[in-house]
């Protein structure tokens, strides 16, 4: 796997909607009982119970979104942490799960890639749009997850969906760009975008398989797609654009 650390896209204007993306995901990070940080007082024990109800409050259900219903709280997690009770809106936990990571290494991960590859999208769509599309494309993803496995009862939480849309779209809009990533984590080289961003989305789909892994790479597909969708779109309809204007002259 190879690891991005700069892409040679020009922008004309500072991506603030990613900057803002980027403050939000790492505010709600430092702030929940995943990070600890308030909470070194506690008990192993009430820190788990904190952060498992936490999860189960505002992540994503898949079986809470293609039922539009908040199911009841894990009978183990009720007898061990006797949580109070909540009351949740299952569309609004796949906006609120966009927001929440798992651990350091999830949410750095995720926002090395929105902070590279977002500003060049942002500037192609502009500032509302860019923020629609990547909301939109994070509700597909989860969306798409949850009628992919309608019984799972597993929170989906990460940013990674409406990434993978920015990845998406960032595949069709600019499929020139060069980036330069650490091969293997060690060795940097200057390579096509394309590549990197064609290698993000083989490797989801040859990990659909792994039963093992608690990462949710169908959401991540939906996502991809999506945003490549958008790209198409934005594409067509600059082509278009041109061509009036050319008519006009």
């Amino acid at each position: 796997m190879a690891l991005p650390l700069y892409d040679n896209q020009p922008t004309r204007r500072a991506p603030l909607v990613t900057y803002l993306l980027i403050a939000a995901n790492v505010v709600v990070f430092l702030l929940s009982p995943i990070a600890s940080i308030g909470h070194q007082d506690e008990g192993v024990e009430q820190r788990r119970c904190e952060q498992v109800t936490f999860m189960l409050k505002y992540g994503a259900i898949p079986k809470e979104l293609v039922s539009d219903r908040q199911i009841p709280v894990p009978e183990e997690v009720d007898r061990a942490c006797r949580p109070e009770p909540f009351h949740k809106r299952p569309w609004l936990s796949a906006l609120s799960s966009m927001f929440l990571h798992g651990g350091v290494a999830h949410i750095l991960g995720n926002m090395v890639y929105l902070f590279i590859f977002g500003a060049a999208t942002e500037d192609r769509l502009g500032r509302l749009r860019f923020l629609l599309f990547y909301l939109a494309a994070g509700l597909i993803a989860a969306y798409g997850f949850a009628v992919t496995y309608p019984g799972s009862d597993t929170p989906l939480v990460g940013a990674s969906g409406a990434i993978a849309g920015v990845l998406g779209s960032h595949l069709i809009l600019y499929p020139r760009s060069r980036t330069i990533a650490l091969i293997l984590s060690i060795f940097p080289f200057r390579l096509p975008s394309w590549t990197l961003l064609a290698q993000f989305f083989v490797f989801q789909w040859l990990s659909l398989g792994d039963q093992q892994s608690q990462t949710a790479y169908v959401a991540h597909i939906y996502g991809f797609v999506a945003g490549m969708i958008v790209g198409l779109l934005v594409r067509r309809g600059t082509v278009a654009r041109k061509s009036a204007a050319l008519s006009w002259n």
